[in-house]
């Protein structure tokens, strides 16, 4: 298993062939995803996480406001 979904998949998943619909789908989903020219990027955790209802959290860096 790949750790990023095929093209194939993406299209399965957002029902779209075309990238920029597939991007707008996972935006509005509020699934993590990386755009990169033609590319989609989505890692196959976080849409198994948002398929199976778990929060999915898109990280940008370390949580500085946890820090004593």
């Amino acid at each position: 298993m790949s750790e990023f979904l095929t093209s194939t998949d993406l299209h399965a998943l957002t029902g779209y062939a075309r990238p920029s619909k597939q991007a707008q789908w996972l935006k509005e989903q509020g699934i993590p995803h990386r755009v990169d020219g033609a590319r989609v990027i989505v890692t196959t955790k976080h849409a198994t996480n948002w398929i199976e209802g778990r929060t999915v959290v898109s990280s940008s860096g370390p949580n500085w406001s946890a820090v004593k």
